[in-house]
């Protein structure tokens, strides 16, 4: 394995923890800019494009928080197995929306 992807690899263990505190810090800015770029991709949106008129700023920002706890539980949680192994893991049969935290 080539050292530079070590030594990111360990960089990036070493951080984690810090980038899942960080992302908790500042989650309602992130919200906040989040909310403004939907509306205005809410006001862009011809009316007539759509099929129905949906609240662009209340999904995309269910969505945001589903994304930004993903994150945060995959910064938090430690891998079983480094993150470098070349291994190749067999895939669940469940889909990865359906399984249970």
């Amino acid at each position: 394995m080539p050292l530079r992807k070590v030594v990111r690899e360990s960089a990036f263990n070493l951080a984690r923890r810090d980038l899942a505190l960080f992302l908790e810090e500042h989650e309602d800015d992130l919200l906040a800019v989040f909310r403004e770029e939907m509306q205005r991709l809410d006001d862009e949106l011809p009316e007539e494009a759509a099929l129905i008129d949906l609240n662009m700023v209340g999904i995309g920002d269910m969505i945001l928080k589903a994304a930004l706890r993903a994150l945060r539980r995959f910064l938090r949680e430690v891998p079983e197995k480094p993150l470098c192994s070349t291994e190749v893991q067999p895939v669940e049969s469940v889909p990865f929306w359906r399984r249970k935290p």
